[in-house]
């Protein structure tokens, strides 16, 4: 199953690269250049469809879990000053995706949406510590039952040219289910509560819609 976002860029992919496929085979004398040509395409076409796999998933849906919003690894887990929406402290899980990870974005959690943005901006490498202020970057806040608001942001990364965001701001929405997609390469980020449990580690690799980041934040003691 392939993601709506792609289905244009894999048609013209298949058009093209047939149409070297049969070139190839009628124009390219040496038998082992028109193997290399013709393998070399096939190739390219399965990275292409790869990259643009929707594998379904059903989450356990759980109001006291923060579920990961995309496939990757874990490469940020710190306390930072979160200023766009929140300008205040917040625990940051940042999520890395490779090329090769499957790079639908889901909802986290479920509530309503309160703030959906997109910024234009630039295209540092995604683990770039200055990437979630300055890339090309899309910031969802939702409010939980249990969590209150929780902040995540798709953020472009060096090879990423189109961030595609469904979050409407007034809209409830489902843990698990499709929020957006970003394309060749990029990172999310999830702001949540000082107080949020997280259950992730650093370089660990986890599952859109199936790893738990975070549970119910901690009571303050008295």
């Amino acid at each position: 199953m392939f993601h709506k976002e792609g289905q244009k860029i894999i048609l013209i992919t298949f058009f093209l690269l047939s149409t070297i496929i049969v070139l190839a085979h009628f124009y390219v004398g040496i038998s082992w250049v028109k193997t290399a040509v013709q393998l070399a395409a096939l190739v390219f076409l399965v990275a292409i469809l790869q990259f643009f796999r929707n594998p379904k998933r059903v989450a356990d849906k759980n109001f006291d879990e923060i579920l990961a919003p995309v496939d990757g690894k874990v490469v940020v887990i710190e306390e930072v000053e979160e200023n766009e929406y929140f300008k205040d402290k917040r625990l940051q899980v940042s999520i890395f995706m490779s090329p090769v990870n499957v790079h639908v974005t889901r909802y986290p959690a479920s509530g309503q949406i309160k703030f959906s943005k997109y910024h234009p901006g630039k295209y540092l490498v995604a683990w770039h510590p200055k990437s979630s202020e300055e890339n090309e970057r899309t910031t969802v806040v939702i409010n939980t039952p249990k969590f209150g608001d929780v902040l995540y942001r798709q953020i472009a990364g060096a090879m990423a040219r189109r961030i595609v965001n469904y979050a409407e701001v007034g809209e409830s929405v489902v843990q698990g289910e499709d929020a957006g997609f970003i394309k060749f390469g990029s990172r999310v980020d999830l702001f949540l509560p000082l107080n949020s449990v997280v259950t992730v580690k650093l370089n660990q690799k986890v599952k859109g819609a199936k790893t738990c980041i975070a549970t119910t934040p901690k009571k303050d003691e008295d």
